[in-house]
């Protein structure tokens, strides 16, 4: 069964983690938000799989980007909520290619349920958008990142 067990290093990894997700959406900005997005900083979404430095790491991330949010302080309280729940759950499921499911179901059905009234568009609309484009960036990239992150794990021994 896995285990959180927080040390030094697992504060730094999910620190890392929470900066490189600010800093690509921060410096994707106009395609990071909206009803229409492709947050490529989602991919990082799947590292908590391997990692439990990562359920903290994204969220905290997604926190933090979201302070830029034209949607104002219900996407950094709702879109961090969300961020974490599939981070959890993403850190639970059984394989790689479920591990892929939490941050793209919870998102397209979560953050429209705050984004559609913002954006003056129905529910359905907002949740294919951005449900389509949680899958594009995390079928795309999500098991590349994946496997990349656990290549280094493994090359630098990095271990709590």
């Amino acid at each position: 069964m896995k285990e959180f067990k927080i040390s030094a290093r697992f504060i730094a990894r999910a620190a890392i983690i929470a900066a490189v997700y600010t800093g690509l959406t921060m410096t994707l900005q106009s395609i990071s938000f909206g009803p229409i997005q492709f947050r490529l900083a989602e991919a990082l979404t799947v590292l908590p799989f391997i990692d439990a430095a990562a359920v903290p790491g994204v969220a905290l991330g997604c926190m933090f980007a979201n302070l830029s949010s034209p949607s104002g302080l219900v996407d950094i309280l709702g879109g961090s909520l969300i961020t974490l729940v599939s981070a959890y759950l993403t850190y639970k499921a059984p394989n790689r290619y479920v591990a892929l499911l939490p941050p793209i179901i919870l998102n397209a059905l979560g953050v429209p349920i705050y984004l559609a009234p913002a954006a003056n568009m129905p529910y359905w609309l907002v949740a294919l958008q951005v449900g389509l484009g949680q899958l594009v960036v995390i079928g795309l990239l999500g098991l590349p990142v994946l496997s990349l992150y656990q290549r280094i794990m493994s090359r630098f021994s990095i271990k709590d």
